[in-house]
């Protein structure tokens, strides 16, 4: 087990608090706040320890920039393609889906992860 660090426990601190799906350089802006000599190799390389330890999640699709949350559980999002924001939904997971395409397939289906795209209330 890794020893939790000052700097991991402010950016764990700062995921559990938002319901927001932050990038990297929004997670060093508003860790600066708490601990102003961080530096964005920090918070990189303390992100990726959390993700590789699977306390967070990370998001990547496309050519965008990689988004952060702490809750990992299986679910949803909403991606909207103006803005790049991410949002959960709160929709149960199809874990039929799971199965038949196991069934279909001798694919071993731990989990999927399916991103909804369009524009946000915001956007549109």
């Amino acid at each position: 087990m890794r020893r939790d660090t000052r700097q991991r426990e402010a950016i764990l601190s700062m995921l559990r608090n938002t319901r927001s799906h932050p990038t990297a350089d929004q997670i060093y802006d508003e860790v600066r706040k708490d601990i102003p000599n961080i530096s964005k190799g920090t918070v990189y390389r303390n992100l990726h320890i959390l993700e590789v330890d699977g306390v967070i999640g990370e998001l990547k699709t496309d050519n965008s920039k990689s988004r952060y949350e702490y809750r990992i559980g299986s679910h949803y999002h909403f991606r909207c393609d103006r803005c790049g924001r991410v949002f959960d939904l709160d929709e149960p997971v199809d874990t039929e889906l799971d199965e038949r395409i196991s069934e279909e397939t001798g694919f071993r289906i731990l989990n999927h992860q399916t991103e909804f795209r369009g524009l946000c209330k915001e956007c549109q």
